[in-house]
């Protein structure tokens, strides 16, 4: 019999999933939902969103009112304060996550720098914000790290520009480790993922002595991310420090099979979906088979492989609070994940995008044709909507 019982959940419970949400509030969002499962609605509202900001409508309001509420903090990290806060109420933590798109240059990348330094410096004040999170592309330039990546060699201006971005993630994670604000780099495309990886490697041989302060991600739809993980794994035992890893599914899977073709090498990608959840919940069984170094986070949105999380943890006696398990979903989505989890006493956050409207636009888009469902069908979150409608309906 385990030491810890684990709590029941109920990915299904739908009054624990909006229990923050007003009538209005959910009426808004069945709205917004119901507009999204239509595809045709959704790239005619894209084209005509993209139209607008353009050509400097006044269309602003109305998108922040309605997607961008829905998906996104605010457009400064002081507007996204009443979102922490109310996430907080309910024992959800907030990962501030700065959604703008460099411009390429060191201007850019500089501001970028600092914005991140602010949300660990924010993260530092506030009890409801456990990570931060940056992309290396954010701070350097792509064109650089695939160089990088494939032995091409730099030119003299092209060394310095990959040594101010080097010195850039240094002084990330040189603040999160002073503040012990633990930090995601995320994960980007292959043809220069492993010079991420190795920058990301080199923040953890020096500031993951004590804990996992920085931490990698890994999409698992890549075929040979468990294997990463299990190198980088034995390298952190060898060395000394501990190792964070950030595990979700993928982004970029029609980009990387393109990319693929066109190069004439082997599509990195998983065969099928079922392999890339099979080589997922084989990944969350090692990180938790190897807790005492590995310190991990579930970035998904899929409730079998959450539930397993939950499962996993219990076959090793670990508590639903334990500081090196974590749970991530996207602000605005999967809240019968977040909340359920979070009210069992699971360590739970949200992605919370932020920033100018016309700048977060590429990330609004993605989400609405995520959740753009299939002709005839409702998305799931539609569908939960709708149960919590009704269930509060009878209940008065």
């Amino acid at each position: 019999m385990p030491a810890t019982q684990a709590p029941v959940i109920s990915f299904d419970n739908t009054a624990i999933a909006f229990a923050g949400k007003s009538d209005g509030e959910l009426r808004r969002m069945y709205a917004l939902f119901a507009a999204m499962n239509s595809n045709s609605l959704v790239k005619t509202g894209s084209g005509l969103m993209n139209f607008a900001l353009k050509w400097n409508l006044p269309v602003k309001f109305a998108i922040k009112q309605t997607i961008f509420r829905q998906f996104c903090g605010g457009e400064t990290i002081r507007e996204c304060l009443p979102v922490i806060e109310e996430l907080g109420r309910y024992h959800i933590g907030t990962i501030l996550d700065y959604s703008v798109e460099g411009e390429g240059n060191d201007k850019s990348f500089d501001a970028t720098c600092n914005e991140i330094l602010a949300t660990i410096d924010m993260a530092h004040r506030s009890t409801h914000i456990p990570f931060s999170v940056f992309k290396v592309t954010g701070v350097a330039e792509s064109s650089i790290l695939e160089k990088v990546q494939a032995g091409t060699p730099l030119s003299k201006s092209e060394q310095a520009s990959f040594e101010r971005s080097k010195n850039r993630v240094n002084a990330i994670c040189a603040r999160a480790h002073q503040y012990g604000v633990r930090v995601f780099v995320d994960a980007e495309e292959s043809w220069f993922q492993k010079t991420i990886d190795d920058l990301t490697y080199e923040m953890m041989a020096r500031y993951n002595r004590e804990s996992a302060i920085v931490w990698n991600t890994y999409q698992l739809y890549r075929h040979d991310r468990l294997d990463a993980i299990k190198a980088a794994a034995d390298v952190a035992e060898r060395e000394g420090y501990y190792l964070g890893g950030k595990l979700v599914r993928g982004a970029y899977m029609e980009k990387e099979g393109r990319v693929a073709a066109q190069r004439g090498y082997n599509n990195p990608i998983n065969p099928t979906k079922s392999a890339t959840d099979e080589l997922y919940d084989e990944a969350l069984r090692y990180c938790v088979e190897h807790v005492d170094r590995i310190s991990i986070c579930a970035g998904t949105h899929n409730e079998a492989s959450s539930l397993l999380l939950t499962e996993l943890m219990q076959e090793q006696n670990l508590r639903p609070s334990d500081p090196r398990i974590w749970f991530a979903q996207l602000y605005g989505m999967s809240d019968n994940l977040s909340y359920n989890l979070a009210d069992a006493g699971y360590n739970t956050a949200k992605y919370v995008p932020y920033g100018p409207v016309e700048a977060v636009m590429p990330y609004l888009l993605r989400r609405a044709n995520e959740n753009t469902a299939i002709a005839g069908q409702s998305s799931r979150e539609f569908l939960l909507i709708q149960k919590e409608m009704t269930r509060r309906k009878l209940a008065k």
